[in-house]
Order: structure tokens, then sequence, then C-alpha cells
């Protein structure tokens, strides 16, 4: 067992922290009181070949592994969680089941302008009416000759503004409920497709999160993704691996965090020293360290197995559960520690408290997460 880097990862984990210390944080703070997405970072994004990091050099891909990719995304996460969850929507979510569901036609098509960053992906699966119960969305498909005609809309839809495949799940037979869903890949250009509603939100204000509407939107039979009632299959192991990314986020967010908080620490004076020096500070400071080395344990280990060909849905619930759990922990202390400071916007912890709270919630709760780990624990 071997716990190291290898010299692969460890250049990744450089390149993406050289990437994201220089063009990603100087205008965090500002794209976050913006509410705006920088389009030129993820081209850059793009000529590192970040858009592609897991998939095969033939689909335009890195041809790295699952366990680069959670570096990159935790990487970015650090200085700013809205760049990580745009890179683990677009490569967990909207990637990931063209590359295990799609045709050669398809991953040709849109896995290939994904990968390569000339595409961004989105994932299509939340309504208004249904968020953990996914089997009870209401969008539905009919083929009308060689189309699928969609109607409906979902919301929440991360990379929704800017995104061009969009993964959509529909309702092709109501009456077998969960079994009745089918998954398709729709484009931005198709025919009654349209983004709605902008999301103003608490954190991640960075990352754009919409709704997305289908008015007879048409999508052509080729575009249909796996078969007809794979749907809730296809979104169930598309999320074991999108948990994994939102681990790595949060991961990321408490990383960022406790380094501003050490800094920090280390600087500020109170009864003539540092406050770095008081046993209260030293406290908080070992139990955040702990619970972050425990995170990025668990959710390297989930990215491995994955690698492996091994089941990894327990072990990506729990990265997520936990590092979610870590990061609004994390995130939190950090802002105690720099007391009145840290709740102004002079200094990005609270920016960062505000982000790590969706970790805990997108990608199946942590409620969800723990229903989860249940069934798996007292499978038969």
């Amino acid at each position: 067992m071997n716990f190291l880097l290898s010299e692969e990862h460890k250049m990744m984990q450089k390149m993406v922290r050289d990437f994201a210390l220089n063009e990603c944080e100087p205008t965090a703070a500002q794209r976050d009181e913006e509410e705006t997405f920088d389009m030129e970072i993820w081209h850059k994004m793009a000529d590192l070949g970040l858009c592609g990091i897991p998939w095969p050099e033939e689909y335009g891909g890195a041809g790295a592994d699952y366990l680069s990719y959670v570096i990159a995304v935790e990487e970015l996460s650090r200085v700013d969680a809205s760049v990580g969850v745009t890179l683990s929507a677009h490569t967990s979510l909207a990637g990931w089941p063209v590359y295990k569901f799609g045709t050669e036609q398809q991953k040709q098509k849109y896995l290939r302008a994904m990968a390569e960053g000339r595409s961004m992906g989105a994932y299509c699966l939340t309504e208004s009416g249904s968020g953990s119960d996914a089997g009870g969305m209401k969008t539905k498909a009919v083929l009308e000759g060689d189309e699928w005609v969609l109607n409906g809309s979902k919301i929440f839809i991360t990379n929704g503004g800017y995104a061009d495949t969009y993964i959509v799940f529909a309702q092709t037979n109501s009456d077998l409920k969960h079994k009745g869903i089918t998954a398709f890949i729709v484009d931005r250009s198709f025919p009654g497709f349209s983004v709605g509603k902008k999301e103003k939100k608490l954190g991640i204000r960075s990352s754009s999160t919409t709704e997305v509407i289908m008015e007879n939107c048409r999508v052509p039979k080729d575009n249909l993704l796996g078969k007809v009632g794979e749907g809730f299959m296809i979104a169930m192991m598309t999320l074991d691996g999108g948990r994994n990314g939102i681990a790595s986020q949060a991961l990321g967010i408490a990383q960022g965090s406790f380094d501003k908080a050490v800094a920090y620490a280390k600087e500020r004076v109170q009864f003539g020293k540092p406050i770095s020096s008081l046993q209260a500070i030293q406290f908080k400071l070992a139990d955040m360290a702990t619970k972050i080395e425990a995170s990025r344990l668990l959710t390297y280990q989930a990215a491995w197995r994955e690698d492996q060909g091994i089941s990894y849905g327990l072990q990506s619930a729990m990265s997520k559960l936990f590092a979610g759990d870590t990061a609004m922990e994390v995130a939190i202390e950090a802002v105690q520690v720099f007391g009145g400071y840290g709740y102004t916007k002079d200094y990005p912890v609270e920016r960062y408290m505000r982000d790590a709270k969706i970790t805990q919630i997108y990608e199946g709760t942590n409620e969800i997460q723990r229903l989860v780990i249940g069934g798996y624990l007292l499978k038969d």
C-alpha cells in the first residue's frame, strides 16, 4: 500500500496550483461579488488540458486518471470553489455518462468537444418538485418520428448559463416511475431549448447556476443516451463519481480555509505574541488539519478505486459526506481564528464559509449520503 503521489500526480498538482494562484485568485473576490463566471479562465484551462483530464486521447482527453482529476478540482477549489465545481460538473456529470454510455459517434461529437474545452457540459436532473426523489420528475419525452420531443424544466443546473451540452433526464413512461426515465444529450442550439432564471446564491456565486427549459424541444433519435428506460440507472451511476468530485471541491475549500487561518494566526499579535502560540488556536488548527487529511484519504481512495475498476459507490458517498462536513467545520473555524476580520470581505475566509455549505447539499444531500452508506452496509 503506497500513499505517496506519483511524479505525474505531483506535476498535475503543481500545474493546477500555479494556475489557480496566478489566474483564479486575483479576481476570485470580484467575480464572487459580481456573480459572474470568466470564460477566459475556462479557455486557459482548456489550453492546459484540464477539461478532459480522465478521458482517453482518442476522445480529445489528456489520458490521465481519476486521481489526477480530483487533485485538479481540489487545487482549483483551494483558491476558488466556483471554478472547481465548474470543472467537476463538466467532467463528472456531463462527460462521464457520455464516456460510459455513449455511442462511438456521440463520444466523437460530444465528449471530444467537452474534453478539448470547446464545449462546456451540464447535468439536468433536479426539478422544482423532485430533488432527492429523482424518480418524481415531471419532464416528459415523446418519440415523434426521428425525434424525441421534450417538455419540462430543470433547476439548479451548474454551468447552465454557459454550457453547450446538457445531459437531460426525462420520463418516457411515467407509469414505470424510475424505470420509465430516459437520458438524452441535448445541444443548446436545439429548437425549444432555453436557459431560464439565474439563481442568486449564498455561495459559489461565480459558478453559473440556472434553470433550463424545454418547450417542445426536438432532440434527434441519435442523441438518446443509453437505452430507453435506463435513465435512472445512468443518473445514479453518474452521481457516484460526481460525489467524489464534490468531495474534492469540499477538500479544496477546507484546505484553503486552513491555509489562510494558519498564515493569519502567525501574523496576528495579541497580548504581545502571535495568536498561533495560544493553545486554543493550536487545538483548532490541529483538529482542522486532522479532518482535512482524513477527507483527503477518503477522496483519493475513491478515485483510486475507480481507476482500478473496483466498485467505489460506497467510498464516494463516504468521501462526499465527510469532506462536505469537514469543509463547513473548517471554514467556520477559520473565520473564528480571524475573529472580527473573518466576518468581513477584506479576507477570503467568509467566502470559503459561504462556498462550503453547498458541498453538504448538492449531488445528494449529506442525509442522502448516509442513506446510501447505510444501504451498502446492510446489503445481504
